[in-house]
């Protein structure tokens, strides 16, 4: 099997995304371990400009992606979830922190903010509890 490397879905796909502090930090030493390999790799290096290549530079292959991240979550005492499950909490904890909708969908890069409360918002019993309480309060 070949791995190629594709354009993205759309132009906004492209675009610059801001992340949290803990995910920028990470990704600054990433890019500094990322340096140390190139240079162990000498000639066999093959620089595609990605974030997460293979040991030499090239695309990674997706099992072996999926297998070094389940080593990762392994060793990090996480339960079992997919790498796109990440995704999907991170876009669920936004919307549980009351960030507008409209906001998440422009994080996610989901053409229509339908999209995003459709897949992701779940109803939550407590937060129902909860608005219903404020309207009660409201009615007082």
């Amino acid at each position: 099997m070949r791995v190629r490397v594709q354009d993205t879905k759309s132009e906004d796909s492209d675009a610059v995304l801001p992340l949290p502090e803990l995910a920028w930090v990470t990704l600054l030493d990433h890019q500094k371990r990322q340096k140390a390999e190139r240079h162990r790799a000498g000639d066999t290096w093959r620089d595609h400009g990605l974030v997460f290549p293979s040991e030499v530079g090239t695309p990674m292959e997706p099992r072996n992606l999926n297998r070094h991240f389940a080593g990762l979550r392994q060793r990090a005492g996480l339960p079992e979830i997919r790498l796109h499950d990440l995704r999907h909490t991170m876009v669920t904890l936004l919307l549980d922190l009351g960030v507008p909708p409209h906001l998440v969908q422009a994080i996610a890069r989901h053409a229509h903010v339908d999209i995003t409360l459709k897949i992701y918002a779940h109803t939550n019993l407590d937060a129902m509890r909860a608005a219903v309480k404020r309207l009660d309060d409201e009615l007082d």
